[in-house]
């Protein structure tokens, strides 16, 4: 869940000035600065699991992978944002002079909260989509055994597969790597999960 601070309107530069001395995390959407909530533990074993299984199974080939502390920029919506996972393709390109905001992932990982699914599924996937290297992306349920991954076929729509049960196999379309949902929800306990997370 997002919470927007003070109504005004920041800079970029504004918002990364602050963002370095903050004690949590935010996003920058054109302008506006708003708050992320923190995750479920259940969130945290979800994208947890894919980072964990990803370089194993893709190990010399050329991609790097990247959980939720580095910032991705779209330049042409203006959006800092923090997602879940993003795997990248040969070497990151980085906005600006450090090393904390990408801007070329190939596939991205988002897990979804109640609080959160509307936008991961609308506005966020079009800002994703303005990102040129930009091929796949997963939306991981926290709550059942459920994902859909949109790909971005070689005339350039977006087709959607959609995985509904634990014996499933995630086949990644941009990358050659497969993942079951069981190794996905490993230890997720959906009998814990609060339905307002």
């Amino acid at each position: 869940m997002s919470v927007q601070l003070e109504k005004r309107h920041y800079t970029p530069e504004e918002y990364l000035a602050l963002e370095e001395k903050a004690e949590f995390k935010s996003e920058y959407h054109d302008g506006e600065i708003v708050a992320i909530s923190g995750g479920t533990t259940n969130h945290n074993k979800i994208a947890g699991n894919f980072c964990r299984k990803f370089p194993l199974i893709v190990k010399g080939q050329n991609y790097e992978i990247f959980i939720n502390d580095v910032r991705l920029w779209t330049a042409r919506y203006r959006r800092y944002v923090y997602p879940d996972v993003m795997v990248i393709q040969g070497e990151p390109v980085y906005e600006g002079s450090g090393t904390t905001t990408l801007t070329n992932p190939l596939l991205i990982v988002e897990v979804l909260s109640n609080s959160t699914s509307s936008y991961d599924r609308g506005d966020k996937f079009q800002y994703y989509r303005s990102i040129p290297e930009f091929r796949e992306y997963i939306m991981v349920d926290q709550y059942q055994f459920y994902i859909e991954q949109f790909a971005k076929n070689s005339a350039g729509k977006w087709v959607l597969t959609e995985y509904e049960s634990a014996d499933a196999v995630l086949a990644l379309e941009s990358i050659d790597f497969q993942i079951s949902l069981t190794d996905i929800y490993e230890r997720v306990n959906f009998e814990k999960m609060e339905k307002n997370d």
